[in-house]
């Protein structure tokens, strides 16, 4: 028996492969097809440290390729899926919708006829706060949604979700979407708005804070998601929606005051305008999480950059 881990080489991908291979004794496989959205060796440095492990098994391809899938399934007895593979970002998504679309919701819905074709037994699903649009009354309860999301991105992923309850209830397949806040901490992508204050502190070049900073972000730990994608894959919850999230939203302008203290360098603030698809607020209801699995984030915002900017400083600071 093993797991099937899409995406597994990103930044959320890579520390759930090395949390299942220290408290499992599953064959971990890892598929990611290593697009050049951000430099694909960064990609390869994240997973650094399970590379040549006895349980790890690195499978470069795409998760639209069905033959791959089934090929994969079958030859490494795979029996559980957590998908975390997309085409991420929200504000590239309304520079390329169609791409998003293709990725997001054809390669969701080829993995998930993949996994019913071989009698997957656990399938959980990566999905966003995005799905719930700038209209959604905080906190984000997963009954609650906004009327439409603000981004192609958002749209891509609230399909995802209702492809997932679809085959649960058509074919019984074991489905979870999983509704991500805000993910931050070591191997943070560099498309995300904390690795772009912090390269911009670096560097000494402005930094875009967009209306003021004052949008507010439900920033979630590393560890506390991969925490919670841990506790929802050994659940029995099926066929609906869960929050991880911190629920306590932060200021964009107050990250970036964090992030000067943990760089021990000052920032030059460039003021821009708003930005289309972006939500004012973000801040996630976990308690069917906590109700359910015994979620409960750890990590204060104020240690997670620390963590964050350690890493930074090691691994990019150059």
């Amino acid at each position: 028996m093993s797991i099937l881990v899409t995406g597994g080489a990103g930044f959320i991908g890579s520390h759930l492969v090395e949390r299942l291979l220290r408290d499992t004794e599953e064959t971990v496989v890892c598929l990611d097809n290593f697009n050049d959205f951000y430099d694909p060796r960064w990609k390869r440095e994240n997973l650094r440290g399970v590379v040549g492990h006895d349980r790890f098994v690195l499978v470069e391809g795409d998760i639209r390729d069905a033959n791959l899938l089934r090929n994969v399934c079958r030859r490494y007895a795979v029996t559980d899926i957590i998908h975390l593979a997309a085409h991420a970002g929200v504000r590239p998504s309304i520079r390329e919708p169609f791409r998003y679309v293709d990725v997001n919701i054809t390669g969701t819905l080829t993995l998930l006829e993949v996994a019913r074709d071989v009698g997957c037994r656990r399938f959980i699903s990566a999905s966003s706060s995005t799905v719930y649009g700038a209209d959604a009354q905080a906190p984000f309860r997963e009954d609650r949604l906004g009327s439409v999301p603000a981004s192609p991105y958002g749209v891509t992923k609230r399909t995802t979700e209702h492809l997932c309850r679809l085959y649960h209830q058509l074919y019984g397949l074991p489905t979870l979407s999983l509704r991500y806040f805000s993910v931050y901490g070591p191997r943070l992508r560099p498309d995300l708005a904390m690795h772009i204050f912090a390269s911009a502190i670096r560097d000494g070049r402005p930094l875009p804070l967009f209306a003021g900073g004052r949008a507010r972000r439900d920033f979630t730990y590393i560890d506390d998601i991969i925490d919670g994608t841990v506790a929802a894959w050994r659940s029995d919850r099926v066929g609906t929606e869960v929050n991880l999230g911190n629920h306590r939203p932060v200021e964009i302008r107050r990250i970036v005051g964090l992030l000067e203290e943990a760089l021990g360098k000052r920032a030059q603030v460039e003021e821009l305008p708003a930005q289309l698809g972006e939500m004012p607020i973000t801040c996630a209801d976990i308690t069917r999480a906590r109700e359910w699995f015994g979620y409960e984030p750890k990590v204060p915002i104020e240690d997670g950059i620390r963590h964050f900017a350690a890493w930074f400083r090691r691994e990019r600071w150059h």
